[in-house]
């Protein structure tokens, strides 16, 4: 009976998991990166419409583009390492935004912790792919090819919608895909 019961426990943890990365992870990733895209669009396209945009425009915006997508890429690789590894991390992270009081919430956060290699420079990267981007947007608007806004939409369209598309196929049920 025993290994029922923790078969049924394991499985529980893993559905609440998902629940948690459908919710706070898919759902306002989607938003973000339908904003993000729509806000680089209209950006290329004014930029268009002023009879500024040409191939390096085109260049410039493809490859902050391609850079947002492989940090995205990144990321949810890592999420999903987590997700394999340690559902009890995100089981638990859902369970204490169903809390009611902060205390009990942050209880139910720390009872699980992450123990792997490399794991005190996640933080760093992290840190260096947000530089990473903001560098890139940053030279592609000092040579003059790109718009702002375009340079600053454009590569967070492509890490949100990477975080969209990668994570599709693991959480959502076989019906859905």
């Amino acid at each position: 009976m025993p290994k029922v019961i923790t078969a049924r426990r394991n499985e529980d943890e893993t559905e609440k998991a998902q629940e948690f990365v459908r919710t706070y992870i898919l759902f306002p990733a989607s938003l973000l990166g339908l904003i993000a895209i729509l806000v680089g669009v209209v950006a290329l396209g004014y930029q268009l419409y002023k009879g500024q945009y040409g191939w390096e425009t085109f260049t410039y915006s493809s490859a902050l583009l391609i850079a947002g997508v492989l940090l995205g890429l990144a990321q949810t690789k890592y999420q999903q390492y987590l997700l394999r590894e340690f559902p009890g991390y995100f089981a638990n992270r859902m369970k204490a935004f169903t809390q009611r009081s902060v205390r009990k919430a942050k209880k139910t956060v720390s009872d699980v912790t992450i123990e792997h290699r490399g794991r005190g420079l996640v933080f760093l990267w992290y840190f260096l792919g947000f530089v990473l981007l903001l560098t890139l947007a940053g030279i592609c608007v000092w040579t003059g090819f790109l718009h702002p806004v375009a340079a600053f939409a454009l590569p967070w369209a492509g890490y949100f919608w990477a975080k969209m598309f990668f994570w599709k196929g693991l959480v959502l049920p076989p019906g859905k895909k």
